[in-house]
């Protein structure tokens, strides 16, 4: 298999010598091109942290991470800018759809900027619209289309660029049950029919278990890792759940 992401041996450290916090202690792990990955840990385990180091919001103080090949950690400047814009899809809690933009110009601002050919991007936009449903809504803005009208915008607006990854930090910790579900199902879509390589950071058992794997972070450190394989969902959850319970967690904050 192809490995997209790898990640050795980082560490990350807050603060000055003489009240240093050690977020990411010695983290080393690989994730292949079509894998869905969760990323699990009580708040201030560090795994916000680990996915800022990935997206190159935070800089590793020690290690290597390489996306594709390429040592992420010694890009700066232009190179840096050229690999946030081109190689990762952002996906968030709230959408951040601009609402000056109608849908169509939110997805393809990121293809603009690239200064793609216009008719490329309007094929581009109509193709992945086509395919999430929303080509009817193309020329409505945001505050015009439902939540999760807006969930398949933003994802279209991630994956247009066709990223190596597309990252996203607690992405259901804002909605409701229902918008959570269904953003979660546009998740497996993603990942099953564009073979979209995601990462996603939650605390919630629920969330994690439509990833592919799990890593649970504690301390900084990986604390246990666990693969979804042949496995139902439901069983996928509740073994996310035991491991919960050795991590010690609220697990009011996860069922």
């Amino acid at each position: 298999m192809e490995k997209v992401l790898e990640v050795k041996n980082i560490e990350k450290y807050f603060g000055k010598k003489t009240n240093l916090t050690k977020a990411i202690d010695n983290i080393s792990f690989d994730v292949e091109k079509g894998e869905f990955l969760g990323i699990m840990g009580a708040s201030g385990s560090g795994k916000t942290t680990l996915l800022n180091c990935i997206s190159t919001v935070d800089k590793v103080t020690t290690g290597h991470i390489f996306v594709n090949g390429e040592d992420i950690t010694k890009l700066k400047g232009n190179k840096l800018n050229k690999f946030r814009r081109e190689e990762l899809g952002f996906i968030f809690q709230d959408f951040n759809l601009l609402d000056t933009l109608n849908c169509f110009e939110n997805i393809a601002i990121a293809l603009t900027i690239q200064r793609i050919n216009p008719k490329e991007i309007t094929a581009r936009v109509s193709q992945i619209a086509e395919k999430l449903e929303i080509k009817d809504i193309l020329k409505k803005y945001p505050y015009q289309v439902s939540g999760g009208q807006k969930q398949r915008v933003a994802s279209a607006r991630a994956i247009i660029t066709n990223p190596q990854l597309v990252l996203a930090d607690e992405p259901t910790g804002a909605l409701d049950s229902k918008s959570a579900r269904q953003l979660l199902e546009n998740f497996e879509y993603l990942n099953d029919s564009f073979n979209a390589t995601i990462l996603m950071v939650t605390h919630d058992a629920f969330t994690a278990s439509y990833a592919n794997r799990i890593l649970f972070i504690k301390d900084g450190k990986i604390f246990n890792e666990l693969v979804k394989g042949d496995d139902s969902r439901k069983e996928f959850f509740e073994k996310i759940i035991e491991v919960q319970t050795l991590l010690g967690g609220d697990l009011n904050n996860v069922i």
